[in-house]
Order: structure tokens, then sequence, then C-alpha cells
């Protein structure tokens, strides 16, 4: 199968419209597609794929740095740079823009980069699903949901939007500025305001679309809102008895007979069209998934797959994310993490490739650093990651050593497993580690598999204390525990113990005599902390 070209810089604006971007100056009728998306950060050198469109998030026009940073870019070959509105086009910005070729883009003020990056990412991702270049539904290009909105709108001649099951916008055609305020806020923000939403669902809208072929009509003064003021027509889209979503369209007038069989005629098409993206994006996740554990397996066909993804004679980090040990997780948390670990990734390194493989989610970085190391840049990079989506998930994340071989990036998987396990099992603080951080952990929880494989016990002293213990309840072995964790400090011990310093002096001279265990000599102390540590953990 061969892909679909990816969207022109054009297309994107003309889908976007006018709700989100506004062209400043520069030329963006450029017949090929948009290779990647990337955020600039004026502190950390980004990669930047030719024809990149790149995000300039924090610029300070003020600075007078747009200038220099339009011509750096138009040595990349770099289609467009997108800055926050209102632009200053100096003569100095205009020459620039003249000489580089790039165009100049101002973000409006009220949309949030966040929300400019999803809803751009969505667009790209249309060129990744895996239709042949002539397969098409209804006339339109299979999947391509903006498409499929503006061919609708232009049959009802009304700005609609296509939203799934819990309001999110999927996707919207041009004339957004033709509804009321609050169509402009749900564009924006890919989502029905929750004011808004509770209010159909008090109403009842939600139950009517869902349960009638026919379509359900909102009239503004039901809503009560001032920002309501254009009457809103929707209907749900079926696949057979499942609901996938629904099309909103605002419009004012009655939904008569040809309204009515416009809207049934929109949502069959529309229904195709989400269940083709459904498909393609299970057929991509699977064939990203054996691609990236193939490479990882360092197997015969891992160099041919290596290049599939675009990564070969690159020199990769390997990291590893998980879930923290103990929460309630689900195969779909598992799948969340990935995804949002992709779109994390993808936006300072364009070429990573993620997949959830065996309950892990493993990505493969290639990171390109002027500066420091770039296992250091992952860190970086990871640290960022898990704070973004700690409210949701509660991620952690290993990096493993970079390299350029097979043997290398299994290895780097390898390690990074090792790290993976020290954090998921709760001995550390941390939320992003390399293996100097948890090394001598890994080496214990290693040993105690194989002593456990060995069905090895406790001997000598320590099996004579636990045994004395069982019997008489006594906390011999707790006691030389908390001494040891505290170096000998008698005091430190006693509190950590809850118990008075003479009791535990007591307690010490027992487990010398019980234990018959010497604890002045340093040998049979660093015995007993291992067995502790490996044969009878906490």
């Amino acid at each position: 199968m061969s892909q679909r070209p990816r969207a022109s810089l054009g297309r994107v604006l003309d889908d976007l419209g006018s709700t989100l971007l506004e062209v400043v100056a520069g030329d963006v009728d450029h017949p090929e597609g948009i290779s990647a998306l990337v955020i600039y950060d004026p502190l950390d050198e980004p990669v930047l794929a030719p024809r990149s469109l790149v995000l300039g998030v924090g610029i300070d026009q003020a600075a007078g740095t747009l200038a220099p940073l339009l011509r750096s870019l138009g040595a990349h070959d770099t289609v467009g740079l997108v800055v926050r509105a209102p632009v200053a086009l100096t003569p100095e910005v205009r020459a620039a823009i003249q000489e580089s070729g790039v165009a100049l883009i101002g973000l409006r003020r009220g949309a949030t980069w966040a929300q400019l990056t999803a809803l751009i990412r969505a667009m790209l991702a249309e060129g990744d699903i895996g239709v042949t270049d002539h397969e098409s539904l209804g006339g339109l290009p299979s999947g391509d949901l903006f498409a499929v909105a503006n061919a609708v709108a232009a049959l009802l001649d009304a700005p609609i939007t296509i939203e799934d099951r819990s309001s999110r916008v999927l996707a919207f055609s041009g004339r957004q500025d033709e509804a009321d305020p609050s169509r402009v806020e749900t564009v924006i923000g890919r989502q029905v305001p929750e004011r808004y939403a509770t209010r159909l669902t008090e109403l009842g809208v939600f139950r009517d679309l869902y349960r009638y072929q026919t379509p359900v009509v909102v009239k503004p003064q039901d809503l009560g809102y001032e920002a309501i003021t254009v009457q809103r027509v929707a209907i749900a889209v079926r696949a057979g008895d499942e609901v996938l979503g629904s099309i909103w369209a605002a419009m004012d007038g009655e939904v008569d007979n040809e309204r009515t069989q416009a809207l049934l005629d929109a949502s069959k098409l529309v229904a195709l069209h989400l269940l083709r993206l459904r498909a393609g994006a299970d057929v991509q996740r699977r064939l990203r998934t054996d691609l990236i554990g193939t490479v990882l397996e360092g197997g015969a066909g891992a160099r041919d797959a290596l290049a599939r993804l675009g990564l070969s004679a690159r020199r990769l980090v390997i990291v590893s994310a998980g879930l923290l040990a103990g929460d309630d997780h689900a195969h779909t948390d598992l799948e969340r993490l990935a995804d949002a670990l992709s779109v994390h990734l993808s936006a300072t390194v364009p070429s990573s490739a993620v997949a959830a493989v065996g309950g892990t989610v493993y990505g493969l970085l290639p990171v390109v650093v002027t500066s420091g190391s770039p296992e250091q840049r992952a860190a970086r990079l990871a640290a960022d990651f898990v704070d973004r989506v700690d409210g949701n998930l509660h991620a952690i994340v290993a990096v493993a050593p970079a390299g350029s071989d097979l043997s290398a990036i299994v290895r780097g998987k390898a390690q990074a497993d090792r790290v993976l396990r020290v954090m998921r099992e709760g001995h550390t603080g941390l939320r992003v580690a390399q293996l100097d951080d948890v090394q001598t952990l890994a080496l214990l929880l290693e040993l105690r598999d194989l002593a456990a494989a060995r069905d090895e016990r406790p001997a000598g002293a320590i099996a004579r204390l636990m045994d004395y213990d069982e019997r008489n309840n006594a906390g011999l072995v707790e006691s030389l525990e908390a001494w040891l964790d505290a170096l000998g400090d008698v005091a430190k011990a006693s509190t950590a113990l809850f118990i008075h310093p003479n009791t535990l002096r007591y307690r010490l001279k027992r487990v010398t005599e019980v234990g018959e265990i010497d604890l002045t000599d340093p040998e049979q102390r660093f015995a007993a902390m291992l067995q502790l540590r490996i044969l009878a953990p906490r």
C-alpha cells in the first residue's frame, strides 16, 4: 500500500481557516506536503527535517530575533513559521521572508499552542493511514475528515463539526466565524465546553440524538447562553447499532425533508470515513509495534525493520516507559501512554518511533545535540513528558545509552528494562532514571531473582534469628536491620523503630547471643545485610 501525501501548508490553512491562523506574509501554496511539525526551542537546537512546519512558541518578537530565525529556517527548507499574533511585519522581517522562502503565519489570540499542535497532527496523520492513492469514499479521500466536513458544510450551506461520543471535535468545516462565539470556542478547544454539554444533557439532547435516526434541533433560547445565537441541528453517526459520533450544523430555519435527507446521507458518509480511520489506525499501530519489536529483538529482520522505520544509520537512544506498580492498569492505559509519548516526542524529535510492546512502551529516539549528551537530552524530554501527563497517567521512564548498531540497541533495551523494573517496584522516588541512578538496586533485584530460582533461604545467624522471632515475637530481625541501616547509630535506629535506645541495646545483645553473630566483625555484618536484602526482604 502506498501512502497518501501529507497535508500541504495551503491545505492546513484552508481547513483551519481564519479561526486559528492568519497568513502574515510569504508563499503558502507549496504543492509538497509538510514532513513534520517541530516546536522551536531557542535553548535547544531542534532537528529540522526538510519541509517542516515550525511552531515558534515563546519567541520574543520585540528582541529582533524573528528575521534571523527566518533566515536560519530557510537554510533547512522549512515551509513556514507560526508565531503568536499580532505580528509586527517590519521591513527587516519582510526581507527575511523573501530571502528565506519561509511563510510567516500568526496564531490568533484565544487559541493555544496545544490546540494548534493537536489539530495539525491530526491532519498530518491522515497521510499515514496507509490507503492507496486512488482509494476514496463517497468521492472524498478515505479517512479525510476535514474534506468530509467541508463537503457536508457545502451540502447544508452551514458550518459543521464532526464530533465523537465524548463531544470532542474530530474535524470541522470552514466558515465557523459565520456561526456564533460558542462555536468558535468549541472549535478552538477541540471540545464542546462543559457548561454547554451539561445543558445539552439536561435537555435530553444526547438521549434523543443517540436514540433516534432523525436530526435533533436545539434552539438557542432553550440553552439560555448569550454566546449561542444560532440554532444547532445534530444527527448521530452510526455503524449498525454502534454510535460513532455525531454531526452538528449551525443553521437557522426549518429542518425540512430536503435538509433531513442531506443530514442522513452525510451521517452515512461520515460513518464510512470514521470506520476507515479506525481500521487504518489499528493497522498502523500493529505495523509500528511489529517493526519496533523486531528491532529491539535484534534478530534477522531487525535491519530491515530499522530501515522501514526510517532509522537506519542513526544514533538512537532507547527509552522504556511504564506505569507505577500498584495502580489498576488496563490495556487501554498502556495504549494511551504510547500515544501520549509518541505525540510528545515527535514534536521535538520528528523521526522518533514509539510503540507498546509486551506491557512496556518503547521509544527509539534519533537524538542529535549540539551540547551535552544524547542521553541527557532524552532524559530532559522524558522528564517533561512525565510532568505533562502526571494528572492522568503516573508514568515512569528509563533512559538507556545511545548506540548506532543493532547490538547496541539490543543492549540498550535490556538496560532500559532493568532500570524500569527498579522504578516499577517502587524502590526509588525517581520518575525518570538511567542505570547510574539505580545500578545497585538493579543488581539486588537480579540477585534476588537468582536466589529465588535456586530456592535459596536464609542460613546461619539470620535463620536462627528468624526462627527465634517466629516463636517469641521478639523483634530481633527488625532491630538488627534498623541498626545496620543506621550504620550502628543506636539513637537513629531506635527512633526508626519507635522504641527506647536501651530497649534496642538489649535486643542487639540478644541478637549476638541467639544469632551467634559478632556485630563488630565487618564481614559478618555484610553477610547479615546481604541476606536481609536478598533472601529476607522487608
